[in-house]
């Protein structure tokens, strides 16, 4: 579980770099498409990742992180959870980069990605474990709240009315069901129990 602590600690203290004393790292380091492909600046895939809008923005993935990651660390082991965590983190950004490539005003930012692969990771080893919300203090269902959580994305990211990267969240999300069932070694198997075929 120190895997998850030391990302959450780098994330926050980039962010806070960022910031504080070099705003001109932050320009560098978010996801910006047009540039990426132009000016071949693929380390944004990485860097974008580490540095976040705001505050909120920060402590909603930084918390998400705190509360499933060190589970699923634990569950999957840690060489496994910085192979899943930096798969959600580039992978994420795929349909964002290919989709505004010809829009240099586009930028993204943020650890969603990756924080949304560990989240539905966990959603897949255990999808009866009830998952809280502020807003909602009754616990939901990690399955329904995956679905609900998925399909309020689809809808966001077709409004597109806010400046979330939403198709990041679904990517990201992707990303980790795809790793855990495909790279975790007998991550399959889970699945096969679940259904009653093993």
């Amino acid at each position: 579980m120190w895997i998850t602590y030391y990302i959450i600690a780098i994330t926050t203290l980039v962010t806070w770099y960022a910031w504080n004393v070099n705003p001109r790292f932050q320009a560098q380091g978010m996801l910006r498409p047009y540039y990426t492909f132009r000016q071949d600046k693929w380390y944004q895939l990485l860097s974008s990742g580490f540095l976040h809008a705001n505050l909120t923005h920060l402590i909603f993935n930084m918390i998400t992180l705190f509360f499933f990651g060190p589970v699923v660390e634990r569950a999957i082991g840690a060489g496994h959870f910085l192979g899943l965590y930096f798969a959600g983190l580039i992978l994420a950004c795929v349909p964002s980069l290919f989709r505004h490539r010809d829009n240099p005003e586009f930028a993204s930012l943020g650890a969603s990605g990756a924080v949304g692969a560990v989240l539905f990771t966990f959603i897949y080893f255990f999808p009866m474990e009830p998952i809280y919300i502020i807003i909602f203090p009754i616990g939901i269902p990690a399955l329904f709240f995956g679905f609900a959580f998925i399909a309020y994305s689809f809808w966001a990211h077709k409004k597109a009315s806010d400046q979330i990267n939403h198709e990041a969240h679904i990517a990201g999300a992707v990303t980790g069901l795809l790793y855990v069932m495909l790279i975790v070694p007998r991550g399959i198997d889970h699945l096969l129990t679940l259904l009653g075929l093993i």
